[in-house]
């Protein structure tokens, strides 16, 4: 292995240590900065630290068993017979079809690198991944029992399709997958690594008995793979939930603009699960704009500081790039939008 292939993988095992002395480091200062007691901030982020984790490891363990069942049981002509070849449809049936596999922020990125290595259309890939947190029945019926049958509920899921079918389609037009997806990504035949290749042939299907110990065995190593992403996620965004004062961005949440923005920003942060987001964003009614809440409640599940640390076990660094800034500038411009023109 020459020096250029050995660098990343020395980095991707380097980066969990990093991360832990950055959070350790952050904490020292918070300490030594506010002269607050140290007992105190320790506890509020291992709290924080511990709450997001427990919330979001279910969910992963959800997404690698899926994946799991499909390296094993689905075959690339499957996914070629399933979807359809032109581009809209084709994206539009990647935004539906977190109906077909519900898993939130945290389970879908495990599920798409696998539905990639089957050769799953890149946009249909993005637009699954932007769309499933919030476009699946588990979601559904938490937005109907927080919001009930309303302009949140309904704007929600519009909302989120519209930006989920857009950005896909972008990558549609002109992205190419070697240019874009993380070589163990990509189908063996374009280039990818073929790391967790089943064995079996892609015209025969194992029997379920047969299958099940290659279904547990991937599903073990995507969960380790994709859990230390989870780990570091979950680090920054309890040292952001303890450092950043949410009083702060309560304040700054008045008026059709700023609110928006903030509430994008506390969604980033606060990294909570879709499936549950809906109960907290209800506290937010009253204190912040209608535009502002259906912000928080589109941007957060497509992009939060745990998934984009997840997206980068898919994507290249600037693909992900663009996957946080085009559904940050297109529900942020609904959010104002709608803060301008509906009142709710």
């Amino acid at each position: 292995m020459d020096a250029t292939k050995k660098f990343p993988s020395i980095m991707r095992r380097l980066i969990l240590p990093i991360a832990l002395f950055a959070v350790v480091a952050l904490l020292l200062v918070a300490v030594l900065g506010t002269g607050r007691d140290a007992a105190t901030i320790i506890n509020i982020f291992s709290t924080r630290f511990l709450g997001i984790f427990i919330e979001a490891v279910p969910f992963l363990l959800l997404g690698t068993l899926v994946s799991g069942l499909l390296e094993v049981f689905v075959r690339p002509e499957d996914i070629a017979r399933f979807v359809p070849r032109r581009a809209l449809p084709a994206t539009i049936t990647g935004t539906l079809m977190g109906f077909a596999f519900p898993v939130c922020e945290c389970g879908v990125v495990p599920v798409v690198r696998r539905l990639y290595h089957k050769g799953l259309p890149m946009s249909v890939g993005v637009a699954f991944l932007l769309a499933a947190p919030v476009m699946n029945p588990i979601v559904l019926l938490s937005t109907y029992a927080a919001f009930g049958l309303g302009p949140v509920l309904i704007g929600r899921f519009v909302i989120t399709a519209v930006v989920a079918a857009g950005v896909g389609l972008v990558f549609a037009l002109g992205a190419r997958p070697q240019e874009v997806l993380q070589p163990q990504s990509l189908m063996p035949v374009m280039g990818g690594s073929g790391e967790g290749a089943s064995g079996v042939l892609p015209s025969q299907r194992p029997t379920l008995r047969a299958g099940l110990p290659s279904v547990m065995e991937h599903a073990t190593n995507e969960f380790f793979e994709m859990g230390r992403y989870l780990i570091i996620g979950s680090l920054l965004a309890a040292t952001m939930q303890t450092l950043v004062s949410q009083e702060v961005l309560l304040a700054l949440g008045q008026g059709p603009v700023v609110s928006v923005l903030v509430m994008q920003v506390l969604a980033f942060i606060l990294s909570v699960c879709s499936t549950v987001d809906a109960f907290l964003a209800l506290a937010f009614v009253g204190t912040f704009t209608g535009g502002s809440i259906l912000a928080f409640l589109t941007f957060g599940p497509m992009v939060d500081i745990k998934s984009t640390l997840m997206f980068l076990g898919v994507f290249k660094r600037k693909t992900v790039a663009y996957l946080i800034l085009l559904p940050l500038l297109m529900t942020m411009l609904v959010g104002i939008w709608v803060n301008l023109n509906i009142r709710m």
